[in-house]
């Protein structure tokens, strides 16, 4: 028997074991790796689900392991939500177990785009950028997936989960203008959004933008000497006065760039802290996954010469 099976069996024994809650008892349980996953599944699932994301705010999924808590909560679920695409590197091997050999539903939603509109991965070959919520038109791919997979686990709500999923959907249409209304007031010469990795290559391709992304997609790779002088070179050369925090990445490199710029008399600016692989705090609008996009392209605008509202699309960004 291998490991993966044992560890299976050993959290299953230990889920049946715990007494069930009311609160859960008449809820579809649904285990999300990521909160904007979560997010999706809340909408669509309304009062009918009970969701949990493993991984809140400022956690980085590139380099997220499952621990003995998230295993048991994992393999009791009803389903599992997960991204796919190598987003959640350290767990891959476990979540696709889980759905082989655990008997739990587990969808990786992020895969279920067509191929075709997919980037390439930069750091793996073969593989594929897994940052899909950038662009929030591709999003709404992921959230018809997470309609279909709550449908065929509780089929007898399918109609509920239709109109709700239909109602988020027209959201995000709102949403996807509002993003491309005030990205398009960005003066074409500073389109360049410069973070600590390679999560915004979605959000260049819909937008119009170019990313550039001192480490690669992901997190577990470290920027060097050259690549650090590199950025430099570019920030200089083509006179880029604004640079942009991510939320839930180590701001060390920011600072280095930011540094070897202002040593070779270039003043660059830090343009904002912006969400790349999660969401704000929870019961914040920025904790919701219109409020993360509603905030990093209000954000982006401003900082680099576009017009956008301060309070963003619906006026909701100086709530937190």
């Amino acid at each position: 028997m291998n490991l993966m099976r044992r560890m299976l069996i050993a959290a299953a024994a230990i889920a049946m074991a715990l007494p069930a809650t009311s609160a859960w008892a008449d809820k579809l349980n649904i285990i999300a790796t990521t909160s904007m996953i979560a997010d999706a599944a809340a909408n669509v699932g309304g009062d009918l689900v009970e969701v949990k994301p493993l991984m809140g705010p400022g956690v980085d999924p590139h380099g997220y392991r499952q621990t003995r808590t998230d295993i048991v909560a994992l393999t009791s679920a009803d389903l599992v939500l997960w991204n796919g695409l190598f987003l959640e590197a350290q767990m891959e091997e476990f979540l696709l177990g889980l759905g082989a050999e655990g008997g739990v539903k587990a969808v990786a939603v992020g895969e279920t785009i067509p191929k075709s509109l997919l980037l390439n991965s930069q750091d793996y070959e073969g593989r594929s950028d897994p940052h899909v919520w950038m662009n929030v038109n591709l999003w709404s791919n992921v959230v018809v997936a997470v309609r279909d997979a709550m449908q065929e686990v509780d089929p007898d709500n399918a109609a509920t989960f239709q109109a709700n999923a239909d109602a988020y959907l027209a959201e995000l249409s709102e949403l996807a203008q509002y993003v491309m209304r005030v990205l398009s007031t960005v003066p074409t010469e500073s389109r360049v959004v410069v973070s600590a990795h390679d999560a915004f290559n979605y959000f260049g391709s819909a937008y119009g933008f170019e990313p550039v992304g001192i480490q690669g997609i992901s997190t577990d790779s470290e920027a060097g000497l050259l690549e650090i002088r590199a950025m430099v070179d570019k920030l200089v050369d083509r006179k880029i006065k604004a640079v942009f925090v991510e939320t839930s990445v180590s701001d060390r490199n920011i600072q280095a760039v930011i540094e070897g710029a202002a040593a070779r008399g270039h003043e660059v600016a830090i343009g904002g802290e912006i969400f790349s692989d999660a969401m704000g705090e929870p019961g914040t609008y920025r904790g919701t996954y219109i409020g993360m996009l509603d905030h990093n392209a209000t954000t982006i605008a401003r900082a680099l010469g576009g017009e956008a509202p301060e309070g963003g699309m619906q006026g909701k960004l100086g709530d937190g």
